[in-house]
């Protein structure tokens, strides 16, 4: 592989810092942890989000997790998992997860940059878009699940209604 000198590399926007200057575009309440990490809240349809952004320098990789208000009782783990089981087959990208250790389940999403010359502020967007979009769209589904006691594929048809026709 040739080597390329320092002088010849593109310097590039850290993702961190594009995604600083959305959230402050925005007016979004963030929190710089560091250089590779960030941390915002986003008031979404039901309740604020809270999002978490990490660049991996050694993957080039960002990735991203935005966390729903909702906590799950032990009692209703069980459940929860089977619903983001079929949460998760109604995705495009990303997908819902909740630690064994937590109690509040998320959308956690990866953007592989390696050879692409870094993020662009407009991938970046539909990243944030597309997290808050699903989690506004599955929101009530866990509320089903977790407070109602519903079953998970019913919760999530009942929360993801598409209608049909014109009004």
């Amino acid at each position: 592989m040739p080597e390329v000198s320092v002088s010849s590399r593109r310097l590039l926007p850290h993702p961190i810092d594009l995604l600083e200057e959305i959230a402050s575009a925005n007016e979004w309440l963030c929190d710089r942890a560091s250089d590779d990490e960030l941390a915002a809240e986003i008031p979404g349809r039901w309740s604020d989000h809270r999002l978490y952004f990490t660049w991996c320098a050694d993957m080039s990789a960002l990735q991203f997790t935005c966390v729903l208000d909702v906590k799950v009782p032990k009692h209703r783990r069980g459940a929860v998992n089977e619903l983001l089981a079929v949460a998760n087959e109604r995705l495009w990208l990303g997908h819902f997860e909740m630690s064994s250790e937590g109690s509040e389940p998320a959308f956690r999403h990866t953007v592989p940059l390696r050879g692409v010359g870094g993020a662009s502020v407009e991938q970046l967007e539909d990243v944030v878009d597309t997290a808050l979009t699903e989690c506004d769209r599955f929101y009530p589904a866990f509320q089903y699940v977790v407070w109602g006691g519903k079953d998970p594929a019913e919760a999530v048809s009942a929360a993801c209604l598409d209608p049909v026709g014109e009004a």
